[in-house]
């Protein structure tokens, strides 16, 4: 069966690895041109690319795959099957319409929940206990095609985006197989989704990250765990924008503290007031300088004790 992977971001690793070492006919790697990033803005290359290339396989890099000069090039492979994860465009009709069998999708969670470029972020900031990863035939709107094949993964209490998306990219993986298998074999049933359990997850904005301390200590904490990738969960702190990377949450018991209060500060961690219990910050980072622990912090930082941080947006 001869494949066209088209892919971007580490999320798609696991899968590119999995068809090689599979010993699928992979006749070309598609991926997102190279962007101008960090604070030199110096060209990167994506995750996948630089794979690609270790491993020898031909590249394409189209600015839009939806061009006909694009429709025409991946004409020119003869592919079975389109195998897409976090490639980072929609693609067209016309596109779909290539691939002999169909074109096919990882998507990192249980459809029709969480449709979107977020779907990993959502469900952590949502406090969702678990999550997934569905295999999809792929259709011209975002995420809503006939389902292959699906499993649950669980979400574990202190995970961040970061690590949970290196978990659902393993289980990808190992499902993108049983269903390329199954399409072999011809053993395969679609199923389609129920719209009206549809939920949404577009892509983070940075004003997602502001931590608003009138909500509850879990609700900040699943906010903090969620944004770890981008924007991260911050505030203002004296001017500066204060960034958030790992906190524990506590219970206060007959407080009459305000929210955004803060209500002790000790080499342990910076206790901080929220609308239902508090959090204590063990990792930090404040504009202009490196990401730090609380005893860094505040071993450079006077930080008064009943001070109120204010939620601004």
């Amino acid at each position: 069966m001869r494949i066209v992977f088209l892919g971007s971001s580490e999320f798609a690793l696991p899968s590119l690895k999995a068809l090689i070492d599979g010993n699928y006919d992979l006749s070309l790697v598609v991926t997102q041109p190279d962007r101008k990033k960090g604070r030199g803005l110096a060209l990167q290359a994506t995750a996948v690319k630089k794979f690609a290339q270790e491993r020898g396989f031909k590249l394409y890099q189209p600015l839009q795959i939806n061009t006909p000069e694009a429709v025409r090039f991946l004409e020119g492979f003869d592919a079975d099957l389109f195998i897409v994860l976090s490639y980072g465009q929609i693609l067209s009709r016309e596109v779909l319409e290539i691939p002999k069998v169909f074109a096919i999708n990882a998507h990192a969670s249980q459809l029709p929940r969480y449709r979107g470029a977020a779907p990993v972020n959502w469900a952590i900031i949502k406090g969702e206990v678990s999550t997934g990863v569905t295999i999809m035939k792929l259709d011209e709107k975002m995420d809503t095609g006939p389902i292959l094949m699906q499993k649950e993964l669980a979400i574990l209490p202190d995970e961040n985006a970061l690590e949970l998306e290196e978990r659902l990219a393993v289980l990808a993986s190992e499902l993108l197989v049983k269903s390329i298998k199954s399409i072999e074999n011809n053993n395969f049933n679609l199923k389609m989704q129920d719209d009206s359990l549809a939920s949404l997850a577009p892509k983070l904005k940075k004003e997602d990250g502001i931590i608003d301390w009138k909500k509850s200590a879990n609700d900040i904490h699943n906010l903090i765990r969620g944004c770890r990738d981008w924007p991260s969960a911050f505030f203002c702190f004296k001017g500066k924008l204060l960034k958030i990377f790992k906190v524990s949450v506590v219970s206060l018991s007959e407080s009459k503290s305000k929210p955004g209060e803060i209500l002790d500060v000790s080499p342990e961690g910076i206790t901080i007031a929220a609308g239902e219990g508090g959090i204590v910050i063990k990792e930090l980072q404040i504009e202009g300088k490196r990401k730090m622990t609380a005893k860094e912090f505040i071993s450079g930082h006077r930080i008064s004790i009943g001070e109120i941080l204010e939620h601004k947006k």
